[in-house]
């Protein structure tokens, strides 16, 4: 019955981010709770790539270094503890110590491109925002990276590979290009089913509302007697 096969059709969300965003890992949090409690159709999650600095060396800035380069003399003090807060509340730990290290997030995304090809680039984006922002490990040291990747599978010479490959690099770029010239330019965004842009880890309810806007109607209990538009029973 074609009313039946409406409701299983899947809601897909596309969701723009970068590594290097802690409003990423909330709405990364956010996004799974509402799946949680979402119960209509089923929802596909794809991840996509952005960089909010590719300016970034190789090697990296010190905590300092990068919030003077990118907020000057400002005072973040309410900024941070609002991103901590905020944070907490959805179980996840940011810790902006001293060791903590900005990187050039190009290659983490190389490697979430093929982790994507083999399946598992929710679990590697979840690694890498809990090794940037809580165990503040240096992400552009590739021994680092190496040992990151090891825990699912790969060898070594493989996470090299990736890392050094040009076509990868340039693949991701192109996607990012793609998304930029959509209009995104702040992440975490939301794409719904191509209808619905949620811009920002929104709460809950926002991702839920998106949801019931573009599900197709549930339909409870079997089909009584109705009139179709072909005239069949009527």
């Amino acid at each position: 019955n074609e009313i039946f096969a409406m409701q299983k059709e899947t809601i897909k969300v596309q969701v723009v981010s970068d590594v290097a965003c802690p409003w990423c890992y909330i709405g990364k949090r956010r996004l799974e709770s509402a799946l949680e409690q979402w119960q209509g159709a089923p929802v596909a999650v794809t991840w996509h790539p952005f960089q909010l600095d590719p300016s970034i060396p190789e090697g990296g800035f010190d905590r300092e270094t990068y919030l003077r380069n990118k907020f000057g003399e400002r005072d973040l003090s309410e900024a941070m503890t609002r991103i901590t807060e905020a944070g907490a509340e959805e179980g996840i730990t940011f810790n902006f110590g001293e060791k903590w290290l900005a990187v050039n997030t190009l290659p983490l995304h190389q490697l979430l491109h093929v982790a994507g090809a083999e399946g598992f680039k929710d679990q590697l984006k979840e690694r890498f925002l809990k090794a940037y922002f809580d165990e503040n490990l240096h992400l552009n040291d590739i021994e680092v990276l190496v040992k990151l990747m090891q825990e699912f599978g790969w060898a070594a010479e493989k996470t090299k590979q990736v890392i050094a490959d040009d076509n990868i690099a340039y693949a991701v770029k192109q996607e990012i290009a793609h998304y930029q010239q959509r209009g995104v330019t702040g992440v975490p965004f939301f794409i719904i089913n191509d209808q619905y842009g949620i811009s920002g880890a929104q709460p809950v309810e926002v991702f839920l509302e998106a949801f019931a806007r573009v599900a197709p109607v549930a339909v409870v209990g079997d089909v009584g007697d109705s009139c179709g538009v072909d005239g069949v029973d009527c």
